[in-house]
């Protein structure tokens, strides 16, 4: 058996998470408070959405604090998974949101009201500055880590949606359609859904030992069975074991034993040089086991 480990959070990783969340939970206070003396309900329900963004950052962020502690005699793999876990919970989170933000749109649209178009936009500005400035925290280090790229996304939504909130504002001063904060609100619960879903499906997806979106499994499985000596392979699983780390198990079958250390650590520094893969384990057996047996194996 031979174990790496992958893409381990940086300090600066946990320090974006930290000004992320101090940034961000201010700007929430001062969208709520303009959002409702300026009844805008797109301001108040953005305010809703950023708080829900702040509290899945503190969640991302503990998962990551978990994930780094030591393994122990009953947690075998520590706490990684945690951070699956917290991309879970933020999806399901946000999805509880987004019904909010529906039910009370729909009812604003049946009787609109003025809204304070200057705060609106002000509010908005700051919204568009202090959001893009927490998704470019994140910007490197979603590539490979799902609750950093939950991160990501949402952030960079919330930018796009500010700069709606702003046109939308922009329009209803010169033209008094005071239906169209609702349609706004409508167009935030859309775009936080898009986001959601993708954060929703990679998530149930690790938390079900889905194979990563990150690793090709007929790849590997060619791979291995292409390497010299090797008959034939068998009960090739690969998994997350957290939003950032890959595990895989695999059987090889070898026409001889000679070498078979060598072997071992040159598969596993190749797999993992070429794949996004963490942890690997494997039993190497001498001879092709019958087809039975791979018809019969998990």
């Amino acid at each position: 058996m031979h174990e790496h480990h992958l893409h381990t959070p940086t300090t600066k990783t946990k320090r974006a998470f930290k000004i992320g969340i101090i940034i961000n939970l201010l700007f929430v206070v001062i969208e709520t408070i303009f959002g409702f003396s300026a009844n805008s309900l797109s301001l108040v329900a953005d305010a809703g959405h950023n708080l829900s963004d702040v509290l899945g950052l503190v969640i991302s962020w503990i998962a990551i604090l978990l994930s780094a502690r030591p393994r122990t005699a009953t947690r075998t793999y520590g706490y990684k998974r945690s951070s699956i876990l917290a991309a879970l919970f933020n999806a399901i989170f946000l999805l509880v949101a987004i019904g909010g933000i529906l039910v009370e749109a729909i009812s604003r649209l049946q009787n609109s009201q003025p809204v304070a178009e200057n705060k609106v936009i002000l509010v908005a500005l700051v919204g568009i500055i202090i959001n893009g400035f927490t998704a470019y925290l994140f910007m490197k280090d979603q590539q490979h880590d799902l609750n950093v790229k939950g991160a990501f996304l949402h952030m960079a939504a919330d930018t796009l949606v500010s700069v709606g909130v702003v046109l939308a504002a922009i329009i209803v001063k010169f033209t008094n359609w005071f239906w169209l904060d609702s349609v706004i609100s409508l167009i935030i619960a859309g775009i936080i859904f898009i986001g959601t879903w993708g954060l929703l499906k990679g998530a149930v997806n690790l938390s079900l030992d889905a194979v990563p979106e990150a690793v090709d499994y007929d790849e590997v499985k060619k791979f291995i069975e292409n390497k010299p000596t090797v008959l034939a392979i068998h009960d090739l699983h690969i998994w997350g074991l957290s939003t950032t780390e890959n595990a895989l198990t695999v059987h090889v079958c070898r026409d001889t034993l000679a070498d078979n250390n060598q072997f071992l650590e040159n598969l596993d520094h190749e797999l993992t040089k070429n794949f996004v893969l963490s942890h690997i384990t494997i039993q190497v057996e001498l001879g092709e086991i019958s087809d039975e047996s791979v018809k019969h194996s998990i």
